[in-house]
């Protein structure tokens, strides 16, 4: 009879397990993390907090990693690849993480350990920095390790009201039928454009992952905020400086949400735009009733704004964590870090809950549990 699970999980750079969280059907026999601040927040969400080990990925060795993994996920630090960021590739310093945690998997093949399933979840710049390269040469390592392979890019505001666009390489080590590529809305142009540049050898390796979209989502950024009563507002002079900052678009489409007298909710947050061949930085506002993409409060974008308008009147204040945490489709019952700013950076860097249940629901448990063939 096939396997049904629990299957085994190693959870790489785990930051607060969100990945873990998601997939169910699944059980950690291993975590690791660098930071001190996102281990603690692991440890404190966990019933075993000693499967975690803190330490660089490149002091491991597969003698850490227990028994075999059904399935090891891989969430490497994305700032030198992302789109926002320096562009530095996978060789730069955070982002050749990767390159240790691949060690590992290599090390892992040569004692007959290897993961069955292998998923890789970055930032979609992955596919474009170095002009391509460094997707090729992900591509490439998981054909030379014995892997077909494929990706597929989810936002999450198909399933929460997020802004969050995210890239899912998704690598079987057991034979799996191509398929074929279709209409289909995790098969983007920028997923499509990328497999069309690979060589003819990793084109043959690839696979189209079947991923059905959700039912419509009817929840929106409202829904997950706090009470207006009990939010700390900006005073008038802090949010009036910020509001400063809104370009003449922004500004005009604020203030046609004033002029409305309605109830409207927004997010805003800064970016760092080129004018006039200068670097001027922007206060970006939305009310699609969606948060713009999480980010660290160190990262591009820093702190969201929630941005509420009634009565002829805007009133401005920050996103907090916990409305960061639900953003990320998390329970109340996570426990967050007492501090604001340890608590966004957790979240900024975490993946979304419902796409990776979707994830592990659709592609990873069918191919681990009946062999069913899962391409489109």
């Amino acid at each position: 009879m096939a396997n049904r699970g629990p299957f085994n999980l190693y959870e790489f750079f785990a930051g607060g397990g969100l990945a873990g969280l998601g997939l169910t059907g699944f059980r950690t026999t291993f975590a690791n993390d660098l930071d001190r601040a996102k281990a603690a927040s692991w440890r404190a969400n966990h019933a075993d907090p000693d499967i975690l080990k803190l330490a660089d990925v490149w002091d491991l060795t597969p003698s850490d990693l227990p028994g075999r993994a059904d399935l090891a996920w891989a969430s490497s630090p994305c700032q030198d690849v992302s789109l926002a960021g320096a562009r530095g590739g996978l060789d730069a310093r955070r982002s050749g993480a990767f390159w240790g945690f691949w060690r590992l998997m290599t090390g892992l093949a040569e004692q007959g350990r290897a993961p069955r399933l292998i998923v890789i979840e970055n930032v979609m710049g992955l596919l474009t920095s170095n002009q391509g390269r460094d997707f090729a040469a992900v591509c490439q390592a998981l054909h030379d390790g014995g892997y077909v392979f494929g990706a597929v890019e989810a936002d999450a505001a198909l399933w929460l009201p997020q802004s969050r666009p995210r890239l899912f390489i998704i690598a079987s080590r057991e034979p799996v039928a191509g398929g074929e590529e279709g209409e289909h809305p995790f098969h983007t142009g920028r997923i499509r454009a990328a497999q069309a540049a690979l060589p003819d050898e990793l084109k043959a390796g690839w696979i189209w992952w079947r991923l059905a979209a959700p039912a419509r989502r009817n929840t929106d950024l409202a829904a997950l905020l706090q009470p207006d009563q009990s939010a700390g507002w900006l005073d008038e002079t802090s949010a009036a400086a910020l509001l400063d900052l809104l370009s003449p678009l922004h500004r005009a489409r604020l203030d046609a949400v004033i002029a409305s007298g309605e109830r409207r909710v927004g997010a805003a947050y800064r970016r760092v735009r080129t004018e006039n061949g200068a670097k001027i930085q922007r206060l970006e506002i939305r009310f699609d009733g969606l948060a713009g993409c999480l980010r660290t409060p160190a990262g591009g974008s820093s702190r969201q704004f929630v941005v509420v308008c009634e009565g002829g009147r805007a009133r401005v204040r920050r996103l907090t964590g916990r409305e960061a945490a639900r953003l990320m489709g998390l329970p109340e019952s996570y426990a967050l870090p007492a501090s604001e700013v340890a608590a966004l950076k957790l979240m900024g860097d975490a993946v979304a809950v419902p796409v990776v249940r979707a994830l592990a629901d659709q592609i990873l448990r069918p191919l681990l549990e009946r062999g069913v063939r899962t391409a489109a």
